[in-house]
């Protein structure tokens, strides 16, 4: 009987060996991929059966049983992370797992580029082909209402940067992240801002930021521009600005904008009507941000674009005039 048992043991002893030996070549064995590199996106929820399954599917040459066992040995079948992933040829099982495991999902991006309003921002995400389009067919309120947005008009709303993903990402999740961190960058500015300006709250501060944003050709003159707009709202001066022009004109704007144009009546003519337009006109960054809340002192009232992107100030009627005469109409054929 000790006999019979000693065997069974040592048969079993065998047994483990011959299993681990093979576990051990199958986890650093590599295996074959359809192409190189291959991109695999697991699915969000997926059980780690799910996961081989969806790994054999997109071309990753694997046996499933030996996957999902080496995954339970390694204690890794419940960290596997939802994403997109690149395979090279070469990756082992084991390797593969920790890259699961890790995250180490597959990155797209996408550029918002300040001055872009929110028409240009939607068409950015429909073109982009890393993202699924769950704000397609939406309306703009209906995308604020996703993103958890209490505001009713989208412009002005998402901050302008480089937006890193994993492939297959809701735009509806960048437009969420875009949107809380111009909420946050708003709020850091405000309470920076410096004392006696014309604003009732942080929006306001938002809309001139906006225009300020499209006024200037150089980063350079940002301030002194705030600071001839802020100058204007203290006065009761009218704005004057055409982007605000432009940007009420919206989609019939063809590029040239006209004296008719000008004497038209919108919520956003700033030649006709005193005060902010009633919403921002295009995504500000932190530069446009800082100047429409901490502008130079100064007397300008008027600017006009000298041609090469830079703008003259000047501090009345006569002065601004004569800039005008000097680099508006002298290169006015």
């Amino acid at each position: 009987m000790k006999r019979l048992f000693f065997r069974l043991f040592v048969t079993a002893l065998i047994s483990v060996a011959c299993l681990a030996g093979l576990l051990a070549w199958f986890a650093h064995t590599p295996v074959g991929l359809r192409q190189s590199p291959l991109d695999v996106t697991i699915e969000p929820g997926s059980s780690m059966k799910q996961v081989a399954r969806q790994l054999v599917e997109a071309g990753v040459d694997v046996q499933l049983f030996a996957l999902v066992f080496l995954s339970r040995v390694t204690r890794q079948a419940n960290g596997i992370k939802a994403g997109s992933y690149e395979f090279e040829a070469g990756i082992t099982p084991r390797a593969l797992l920790n890259k699961l495991t890790r995250g180490d999902v597959t990155q797209a991006d996408l550029a918002l580029i300040e001055g872009w309003n929110f028409r240009q921002f939607r068409a950015a995400l429909d073109r982009h082909p890393d993202l699924i389009h769950d704000s397609l067919g939406l309306t703009d309120a209906q995308i604020l209402e996703r993103i958890g947005a209490a505001a009713r008009h989208p412009e002005g709303l998402f901050f302008p940067d480089t937006y890193l993903f994993a492939r297959k990402t809701s735009d509806l999740d960048v437009l969420r992240r875009a949107y809380r961190n111009q909420q946050k960058m708003l709020l850091r500015e405000w309470a920076l801002r410096a004392e006696g300006l014309p604003y009732k709250d942080p929006y306001q501060a938002l809309i001139m930021a906006s225009i300020v944003e499209k006024e200037t050709g150089q980063a350079a003159d940002r301030p002194m521009v705030a600071s001839v707009f802020i100058n204007r709202l203290r006065a009761g001066m009218l704005l004057q600005t055409d982007p605000t022009v432009i940007y009420g004109l919206g989609s019939t704007f063809d590029g040239n904008l006209r004296k008719r144009d000008l004497q038209t009546d919108t919520p956003y003519n700033t030649y006709t009507r005193p005060g902010l337009p009633p919403t921002p006109i295009s995504m500000p960054g932190i530069p446009a941000l800082r100047a429409a809340l901490n502008p130079p002192a100064s007397n300008y009232l008027y600017f006009v674009a000298r041609g090469d992107g830079s703008s003259a100030f000047s501090r009345n009627l006569d002065e601004h005039n004569r800039a005008v005469a000097r680099y508006i109409r002298k290169s006015t054929p």
